[in-house]
């Protein structure tokens, strides 16, 4: 057996459910939701929107609209990752990615090698078809298994599902909807061509 990337996910301890606690971060995109416990991540929900500020540099500041006073850490990595990602793109790489704590990723499953894959795989200011995730994640017929993999994603942005497009180039279907997916493209792909092109002060 080949060996495969083990991500960083804490099984539930039996017989303590977890205490969840969530979250609402306010960002250029609207309301992000997210919600974990001590273990770890379990979901973040982008808003369904259909209006999207037009230009990227970000209009509103992230900033945690709502939460809990004591906030786990892996919620407080999941906001800071988050307000890192619409605001200062280039720093997420520094930052530490919190514990996932979602039963999609603790069952060993194809759907968890495409999306650790993805996580690992496509950086910032990337795209993949999904046919090219497929060969990644080692089964290069399983181009439609891919794209249930992407709807199943349990922590959108963070595990990058919109960088999955079409072989045509089209973007293809996104959970928080088309115009969700166009632009965050847009936004990572400004924001690495201002990182390339020195955008010093």
């Amino acid at each position: 057996m080949a060996s495969k990337l083990v991500p960083k996910v804490n099984p539930k301890q039996e017989g303590s459910p977890c205490k969840e606690k969530h979250v609402v971060l306010l960002s250029p995109v609207g309301k992000i939701e997210i919600s974990g416990c001590e273990t770890g991540v379990h979901e973040i929900k982008l808003p369904k929107t259909s209006v999207l500020p037009s230009g990227v540099e970000p209009s509103v500041a992230c900033e945690v609209y709502q939460g809990p006073e004591e906030m786990p850490e892996p919620l407080q990595q999941c906001t800071a990752w988050l307000r890192a990602y619409f605001c200062e793109p280039a720093t997420t790489g520094t930052l530490p990615l919190p514990a996932f704590h979602h039963p999609l990723l603790q069952r060993d499953s194809f759907t968890r090698q495409v999306l650790w894959t993805l996580l690992n795989d496509v950086k910032f200011g990337e795209a993949v078809s999904y046919k090219q995730l497929a060969d990644l994640a080692g089964n290069g017929r399983a181009a439609r298994a891919v794209g249930g993999a992407m709807r199943s994603n349990p922590i959108p942005i963070i595990i990058p599902c919109h960088r999955v497009i079409r072989s045509s180039g089209d973007s293809g279907n996104y959970g928080g909807g088309q115009q969700m997916k166009e632009w965050l493209l847009s936004h990572e792909r400004l924001q690495k061509e201002k990182v390339a092109g020195g955008g010093g002060p």
